[in-house]
């Protein structure tokens, strides 16, 4: 046995031992309802000036975690301080269009489409001097990780994604699914009407509801766990970039040129080389692939955890424990 074997166990060892304290906080907070974020941060990245949370220390691995709609940072309120715990310094941002993030011109298109989440997140990681990170997402989130490590492998460790490899296309989006699969994407055919985005405007926190009970059946958030989130919604640009994003998906926006490049490359939906562990609940409504679908896509060390119990959609905050230690589990992979 080597000593970076013994190194690489210690770690390990240390690492279990703090998720298993942070895990035992965790839950004595979350009983107390005393689970959030500390203060958040600003910066100036690419487009936008970005706000988001942070935790863990600064000299530590990153781990960069994206979250998805009708959702926000608080996704990861409870994986953030397990994997602080734990040594990694964690870094979660509002996507474009959410909380406290703000487009830096007028002029800039309030844009959805799929590159230009990434390019975001890469402008960021850019901004905070991180040269690579592991990557943990859920939803637009997950997308926007699979994204990344398709256009900047050498930016990326490893990744953990939510319903696994979700790159799409707009030439793919064209062909007609099954009726059950279609009625599935209702929301998408009602973003495309003027009546759904007057709709989504004028009842964005009530619908946004709808969403969370639809995507997640078994998942007994309160009122206040709601509220929570749905305050990100207020942001000005947020129905502008929701309706792109889903119009675009058909479509029936148009891109951006200047992106027009990295997405001909995610229309050929690349192998993903980078150590990945997918995650699935058993009480998902929201659309998503099956894992046989998709696991071919990961080239590298893969694996996949189905998890029970009436996990939905929003999986990090349904099961952050699980979360968290899937991102440690990848992070020793990367390395192994």
């Amino acid at each position: 046995m080597t000593t970076e074997t013994i190194n690489q166990d210690r770690r390990r060892l240390i690492g279990a031992s703090a998720a298993l304290i942070a895990a035992a906080q965790l839950g004595k907070a979350r009983a107390a309802g005393a689970s959030s974020f500390g203060p958040l941060k600003q910066i100036n990245a690419g487009a936008l000036n970005i706000g988001y949370a942070e935790a863990g220390p600064a000299s530590a691995t990153p781990v960069l975690l994206l979250h998805g709609w009708p959702y926000d940072i608080h996704t990861y309120v409870d994986v953030a301080p397990l994997l602080a715990q734990a040594g990694y310094r964690v870094i979660v941002p509002y996507l474009r269009g959410y909380g406290r993030t703000r487009f830096l011109s007028s002029s800039t298109p309030r844009n959805g489409q799929q590159s230009v989440v990434a390019v975001d997140a890469i402008a960021l990681m850019d901004a905070l001097k991180i040269e690579s990170a592991i990557l943990g997402g859920c939803d637009w989130g997950a997308r926007t990780v699979n994204i990344m490590a398709a256009l900047w492998p050498e930016r990326c460790k490893a990744m953990v994604s939510v319903s696994g490899y979700l790159i799409g296309s707009q030439d793919l989006n064209r062909n007609p699914l099954p009726p059950k699969a279609e009625q599935d994407w209702w929301y998408q055919f009602y973003f495309a009407t003027e009546r759904g985005r007057a709709g989504y405007e004028k009842y964005t926190r009530e619908f946004s509801k709808l969403i969370w009970r639809l995507a997640s059946p078994q998942w007994k958030f309160d009122d206040a766990t709601f509220d929570r989130s749905a305050a990100s919604f207020d942001n000005p640009d947020h129905v502008a970039v929701v309706i792109h994003n889903y119009r675009w998906r058909l479509g029936l926006a148009e891109s951006d040129p200047k992106y027009d490049a990295l997405e001909k490359r995610l229309a050929q939906f690349p192998n993903l080389s980078l150590p990945t562990i997918t995650l699935e609940g058993d009480a998902n409504g929201a659309p998503h692939p099956e894992p046989v679908v998709y696991a071919k896509k990961f080239s590298g060390k893969y694996a996949h955890r189905a998890l029970t119990g009436g996990i939905g959609h929003n999986l990090p905050q349904e099961a952050p424990k699980e979360f968290a230690q899937a991102i440690i589990d990848v992070a020793d992979w990367a390395n192994a």
